[in-house]
C-alpha cells in the first residue's frame, strides 16, 4: 500500500474527529509563528546592544530593554506551553480514539468470519494478534505524527524559511538548497529499509507465534524433557530478529551521520555568508544569530526525517497486514435468511464431500439420515471425520458438494445465528473463558438467573464441588481440574436447554463415577431431543437408535448396535478392541463370583 492509499482507508476512521482535527491544525499554525519569535528577538537584543555599546550605554540604560525582552519571551513561552499543551493532547486524543476504533474494527469483523479463515496458517492465533496489534500500533503512530510531529514541523520549517528569504535572498536560497540532499538520503535510507522492515514482520509474528506455542506446549516439553530442544528453537529465532533489528539500526546510524554533515555543511555556509554581509555592511550582526536560528527551524523536522520514515514504513509494512484482515471479505460467514422458532433436527446429508482450507480432503460422498427425537452416534477411529461431519451439521462449514438439508430445507438458508441458537454442543476440549464459574456456565444463558444456573451446576454434578471452594461460583473457572472444566460445559448445555444437541466425547475428561453421574444427567436431557454423539464410551453408543461408522472420511456401516455386531464388519472390530481395552471378560468374572 501506498502512504496516500493508507490515509485513504484511515479517513473513514478520522472523520468523526474533524472538529478536534482543525483545531489541531489552527494551533499548528499559530505554534509555527511563535516559534519564530526567539530569532526576531535576538536579532533585536544583539543590534540594540551593539548600539548601545556604541554609545558607551551601560546596565542603567539597557534596563529597559532588558525587562521588554523579559517580558516578551516570557508571554511568548506561556502562550507556547498552552499551543504545544495542545497540539500534544488533542493529538494524542485522536490517535486514542482512531486505535479504539480501528482495533475494535479488526474484533467486529474476525467475528463474522467462518471457520476456515481461522483454519488457513497465516491466520494462526499469535501471527493474527501479532498483525492487528502492530497494525493499529504503527497506523496510529502515523495519525500522532501527522499531528504532533509532521505538521508543527513542517509548518515552522516552511514560515522560517519564508523570513529567511523575506530578509535575504542568498541566504534563503542556501538554506532551501540543503532540502533536495536532506529528502534524498531520507528517500535512500527508507528503500534501503523497506525490504528489513518486511522480513522483521513476518519474524516477530513467528517469535509471538512460537511463544504462545511454547507456553500451551509446556506441560508436554516437560513431560519429554525438550527444554533444551525448545530453548534453542526460539534462540535461533531470536537471533534472526535480532540480526535484522541490528542492520535497521546500523542503517540508520549510517544514514543519520550523514544528514548531520549536511546539516552541518548549512550552518558553515550561512555563517560565512551572513559574516560577509555583515563585513559588507548589508545586513547587522545580530543577522547571523536570526540566520541561523531560522536554519535550525528550517532543518529541525528534516532532522526527524529518519524518524518518520521508519515509523511511516512501519505504517506501509504492517497496514497491509492489518487491512487484510479487515478485508477478506471472502471469509465471512454466509448466512441465510430463514430464522426458525424452532427446529426438529431432522437431518439429511446426500453426497456431501468436504475439503479444509488447506486442501486436506476431510469426507467423502456421505449419505447419512438423523432422525429428529432420535439418538444418532457416530462411530470410527480417530481421523475418521466424525467432528468434522458434526462442523457441518451446525454450519461451521459448508460442503464442497452434494445436499445437507435440515428439516427440509437445505443448512444454507437458515440464519445461523438464529439456528445455533436451538443448537447445543459439548466438546472433548471444551473453551474456558476468563472469569468466575458462574460467568463461565451463564454463557449458556446470559441472562439466567442464580437459582437457574445453580440448578444447571446441580444435573452436572457441579455444584457440590463448587460449594466446597472458598469463593463457590465466583472462583475463577481456569483454575479448576479438567474435569471440573468439562462439567462447566455440560452445565452450560443444561442452562441452554436446546432441541437439537452434539455431543463430542462429552465424559473424555471425567472419571469413571463422574461419567456415570454425567451419563445419567445426559440420558434424562436426551428424551425428546435430537442428539448426535461421538463417544469411545460403549455405554452411550450401545443405547443409540441409529449408528454409523466412518473410516477415512467414508461412511463404511449403519444400523442398531445388533445389527452392526451381527455384520462382523469395522463396528464389530472398535467393538470388541473396546471390550477388551476395558478387561470386560474379567469384570465379568468378578461380578459372577460375587
Amino acid at each position: 500500500m501506498s502512504i496516500w492509499q493508507i490515509f485513504q482507508r484511515l479517513q473513514p476512521f478520522v472523520k468523526p474527529y474533524y472538529k478536534q482535527i482543525t483545531f489541531a491544525l489552527f494551533l499548528t499554525l499559530l505554534g509555527a509563528v511563535t516559534a519564530q519569535v526567539n530569532p526576531w528577538v535576538l536579532r533585536y537584543t544583539v543590534d540594540t546592544v551593539q548600539s548601545m555599546l556604541d554609545k558607551n550605554w551601560g546596565i542603567l540604560q539597557g534596563r529597559d530593554l532588558l525587562l521588554r525582552i523579559s517580558i516578551i519571551l516570557f508571554v511568548k513561552e506561556i502562550v507556547n506551553t498552552f499551543i504545544v499543551f495542545g497540539q500534544r493532547y488533542f493529538g494524542e486524543k485522536i490517535r486514542i480514539k482512531v486505535s479504539s476504533d480501528l482495533a475494535q474494527e479488526a474484533v467486529s469483523r474476525i467475528l463474522t468470519y467462518n471457520l476456515s479463515f481461522y483454519s488457513d496458517n497465516d491466520n494462526q492465533k499469535g501471527k493474527l494478534q501479532t498483525r492487528i496489534d502492530r497494525g493499529v500500533e504503527s497506523l496510529t503512530k502515523l495519525i500522532q505524527n501527522f499531528f504532533i510531529d509532521i505538521l508543527p514541523l513542517f509548518a515552522n520549517s516552511i514560515v522560517a524559511l519564508a523570513i529567511m528569504f523575506s530578509a535575504n535572498f542568498y541566504v534563503g536560497a542556501i538554506a532551501l538548497a540543503i532540502l533536495p540532499v536532506y529528502f534524498w538520503v531520507s528517500f535512500k535510507q527508507a528503500g534501503e529499509l523497506q525490504g528489513v522492515r518486511r522480513k522483521l514482520k513476518t519474524q516477530r509474528e513467528n517469535k509471538s507465534s512460537g511463544l504462545i506455542n511454547l507456553i500451551e506446549s509446556i506441560i508436554v516439553i516437560k513431560s519429554f524433557v525438550r527444554e533444551k530442544f525448545e530453548g534453542r528453537k526460539q534462540y535461533k529465532t531470536q537471533m534472526e530478529l535480532m540480526e535484522s533489528q541490528l542492520k535497521t539500526r546500523r542503517t540508520n546510524f549510517t544514514y543519520d551521520g550523514i544528514k548531520s554533515f549536511v546539516e552541518q555543511i548549512g550552518v558553515v555556509l550561512i555563517i560565512i555568508l551572513t559574516a560577509y554581509l555583515v563585513l559588507d555592511h548589508q545586513m547587522s550582526i545580530g543577522a547571523i544569530m536570526f540566520h541561523i536560528l531560522l536554519f535550525n527551524n528550517v532543518s529541525a523536522p528534516i532532522r526527524q526525517l529518519h524518524r518518520i520514515y521508519d515509523e511511516m514504513n512501519d505504517a506501509l509494512t504492517y497496514s497491509e497486514g492489518f487491512f487484510d484482515i479487515l478485508d477478506a471479505d471472502h471469509a465471512v460467514e454466509r448466512s441465510g435468511d430463514f430464522t426458525p422458532e424452532s427446529i426438529k433436527g431432522d437431518y439429511v446429508l446426500q453426497n456431501v464431500s468436504f475439503a479444509y482450507p488447506n486442501g486436506t480432503k476431510a469426507l467423502f460422498s456421505i449419505d447419512i439420515t438423523i432422525k429428529s427425537g432420535q439418538t444418532t452416534a457416530l462411530v470410527g477411529l480417530s481421523g475418521a471425520g466424525k467432528s468434522t461431519l458434526i462442523n457441518l451439521l451446525i454450519g461451521f462449514y459448508a460442503p464442497d458438494s452434494g445436499t445437507l438439508l435440515l428439516d427440509g430445507l437445505p443448512l444454507s438458508a437458515y440464519n445461523l445465528p438464529a439456528l445455533r441458537n436451538e443448537i447445543g454442543m459439548v466438546l472433548q476440549k471444551n473453551h474456558i473463558f476468563k472469569g468466575s464459574i458462574a460467568e463461565n456456565i451463564r454463557y449458556g444463558q446470559m441472562d439466567a438467573s442464580m437459582e437457574e444456573l445453580i440448578a444447571a451446576a446441580q444435573k452436572a454434578y457441579l455444584h457440590d464441588q463448587i460449594m466446597e471452594l472458598p469463593a463457590k461460583y465466583e472462583t475463577d473457572a481456569q483454575m479448576l481440574s479438567g474435569g471440573q472444566q468439562q462439567r462447566i460445559a455440560i452445565a452450560r448445555l443444561f442452562l441452554k436447554n436446546p432441541p437439537v444437541i452434539f455431543l463430542d466425547e462429552p465424559t473424555a475428561s471425567l472419571d469413571a463415577i463422574a461419567t456415570e453421574q454425567i451419563k445419567n444427567s445426559l440420558d434424562a436431557i436426551k428424551k425428546g431431543r435430537t442428539v448426535v454423539i461421538i463417544s469411545h464410551s460403549l455405554s452411550q453408543i450401545l443405547d443409540s437408535d441409529q449408528i454409523y461408522v466412518m473410516k477415512k472420511g467414508h461412511m463404511e456401516e449403519s444400523g442398531t448396535h445388533a445389527e452392526l455386531y451381527e455384520k462382523e464388519g469395522l463396528y464389530r472390530e472398535i467393538f470388541d478392541a473396546s471390550a477388551r481395552s476395558l478387561n470386560l471378560d474379567k469384570m465379568i468374572e468378578l461380578i459372577a463370583k460375587e
